[in-house]
This record gives C-alpha cells, structure tokens and sequence, in this order.
C-alpha cells in the first residue's frame, strides 16, 4: 500500500490508555446510576461530548458542559498507567526520518490529548487535531478530512491509522486509505478497510518518489 501522509488517531493506536479511559468512565457511569459495561461499549474513539449527549439526553447543553468540565479535568488529571503502544516511538521517529507527513486526529479535547500524548514520550506532531476543531467528531469524516487539509493532501492519499470502529468508519467517509491495528476482531468494520494488522510493530514504511510512501508487512 501506498500513501503521501499518515493520520494517526491516539488512544488505543499510539497510545496505551485503556486503564485510565476505563476507569474514568466506570467511576463517572456508577455516579450517574448506569451500567458502566454498557458506557464503555459506546464510548470507544467518540468525542466525549458525544457520549455525554448519548446517556444524558434529557439533560440541557450547561448541565452537559458542566458534566463535560469535570470528566475532562479527571481524565487530564489521570495519566497512571499511561505508556506509548509497542512500536509507536520507533513509527514516528521513521516517518520523522523520511521527511513523511503525519498528523494526530484524537476525539479527545487538548487537556486530554495533550496529557496523554506527553507521558507517552511520543514525537510531538506539527499537526495535532482535537475534539475542539470540528463540530462533527468520529464516526463522521470532519476529524480526517481536516488532517489531511492541514497535511496539505487530498485525502484519498492519506493513510488513517486506528483502532476503534468510530475512528475507521471516520476514516472511510473521509475517503481515505484506512490502516486497523489493535483493533477487537468482531468489529464489522474490518471487513471494509484496507489493511489490518496486529499492532504497529508490524509495519515498515519506504520512501519513493515523488512524496509517495510504501508500507510493508514486517
């Protein structure tokens, strides 16, 4: 496969935060009185604002923003356990290497974001995309589409990397070429995307002319 930029989502794709999504969650489900499995099978690669509007939908927009302050500042605020996936620091500084455009797309805020990224010890991108620039976050195309406008590339020559079915199906009706990894087996959107791999330690990446790159299968 080739490509002339990488969009990389964040949680569960460059970085392991699982445990800190997961907790966050199942403690702000219990205080709200609902099943925090039934939270956590939603929320995966969605804007929290998303899921917040999904559970709460008798609430008004302030009580929302209000739930919204205090989840982001608890998951801000929570980085224990945080580690960068295997094969993440070794991707980027190879794209970095080959002079290759690449971009962070996360439905995550920028506290959020931007805490979980740092204690990765993950390459700071030049282009970081969050929850606060689109009006339309994952599943819809917004999120990539605005990469790649910042990548300065048509999307059908980027490359989205994710994991959750939220993000791929963003990916997708962006137009772009859609990488999973790390992703569940049963998510129906396996079926749709281009490749799929276990993890990114199995993909290798050349540089050819003209600002294309080729990717392999370790």
């Amino acid at each position: 496969m080739r490509c002339k930029g990488f969009l990389f989502d964040l949680d569960g794709t460059l970085v392991n935060s699982l445990v800190v999504v997961e907790r966050a969650w199942s403690n702000w489900a219990l205080a709200h009185d609902l099943d925090p499995q039934v939270v956590l099978d939603f929320i995966h690669g969605k804007q929290a604002i998303t899921s917040l509007r999904h559970f709460l939908p008798q609430a008004d927009e302030a009580s929302l923003r209000q739930e919204f302050l205090a989840l982001e500042k608890v998951e801000a605020e929570d980085t224990d356990g945080i580690t960068a996936m295997p094969g993440a620091l070794a991707l980027l500084n190879r794209l970095d290497a080959l002079g290759a455009p690449w971009a962070i797309v996360t439905s995550g805020s920028v506290p959020v974001a931007h805490a979980r990224h740092g204690k990765a010890g993950l390459p700071r991108p030049k282009i970081f995309i969050t929850a606060e620039q689109v009006s339309r976050g994952k599943p819809e195309p917004d999120p990539y589409l605005l990469g790649a406008e910042h990548l300065q590339l048509p999307a059908e020559s980027c490359l989205v990397v994710e994991d959750a079915g939220a993000g791929l199906r963003s990916g997708l009706a962006a137009g772009c070429r859609v990488l999973a990894v790390h992703a569940p087996a049963d998510l129906p959107e396996l079926a749709q995307v281009d490749w799929v791999l276990p993890g990114l330690t199995e993909l290798e990446i050349e540089a050819e002319a003209d600002g294309w790159f080729r990717l392999h299968h370790a």
